[in-house]
């Protein structure tokens, strides 16, 4: 756990970080009938004021592990179906988090985070704790990267890694500020949703955002429940449903001072 003092300047240097977690409900298809959708969810963040975006876990092609039997839904950083979020991205300044099974140069399948910049970079995380069907699939990350958006740093995490204090704990030492969660949790899992969330917040002094996938899945259909928790553990904004969903908050840094220097 993290319990640092910050200086009053540090803390009055870095203000609000407006982030948008998406709910979404990935549709057939792959990677080409998703890739419009996630543009068009980016571009209703933007007009929230969103410098931030965050996507579910495989949300480009749900969790449709069948799908990456074949080459066809396996995307690299330089694969020009990603152009079109580069774009809007490019357009909006927005840096989006997408999931993907993604293929490293050398040829390794990760599960993956694409954190895709204004600048048309990719920056990737690797789902570190893989299970079930995963492992056979999927070679597993060392750590999550800490991305730096406005002075902020934000953990990537996927899934079943909010599930091991240790990820965030190590996200945390790296001076994380938002723990992001791109998951599947689905029905009857609320109570463990939350208990993970929350004591990720709580134990380590930061927020913690969830971005769920939506709707039917081959897991069983999604409880929802996308949003934000505070340092203090508690949940201030939630989806009201188990459909797409684009949750915006604003974070504030003074709020995670305040917690930091008790």
């Amino acid at each position: 756990m993290t319990t640092g003092s910050i200086t009053g300047s540090i803390a009055g240097s870095i203000t609000a970080l407006t982030l948008s977690a998406v709910q979404y409900e990935a549709l057939d298809g792959g990677v080409v009938a998703n890739v419009p959708e996630h543009i068009r969810l980016i571009e209703d963040a933007e007009s929230h004021g969103a410098r931030l975006v965050v996507f579910p876990e495989l949300s480009l092609t749900g969790y449709r592990l069948d799908l990456l039997e074949g080459p066809g839904e396996w995307l690299s950083a330089a694969d020009g179906r990603l152009d079109g979020i580069r774009e809007i991205c490019r357009r909006t300044g927005i840096t989006a988090v997408v999931g993907a099974a993604f293929k490293e140069e050398d040829g390794t399948p990760r599960l993956a985070s694409l954190a895709v910049h204004p600048a048309g970079t990719i920056e990737t995380s690797f789902k570190t704790h893989l299970h079930g069907p995963e492992q056979g699939l999927f070679v597993a990350g060392s750590h999550p990267a800490v991305l730096e958006i406005d002075g902020w740093k934000v953990a990537l995490a996927i899934c079943f890694d909010a599930a091991r204090p240790g990820h965030a704990e190590w996200a945390a030492e790296a001076g994380a500020d938002i723990y992001a969660v791109s998951a599947l949790y689905t029905a009857g899992e609320d109570h463990r949703l939350g208990l993970h969330l929350g004591a990720r917040a709580m134990d380590n002094r930061m927020f913690s955002v969830l971005a769920n996938l939506a709707g039917a899945t081959p897991l069983g259909a999604s409880c929802g429940l996308s949003g934000f928790w505070g340092p203090d553990g508690l949940p201030f904004r939630q989806a009201a449903g188990t459909g797409t969903e684009v949750l915006t908050a604003s974070l504030q840094y003074s709020v995670l001072a305040r917690f930091r220097r008790t």
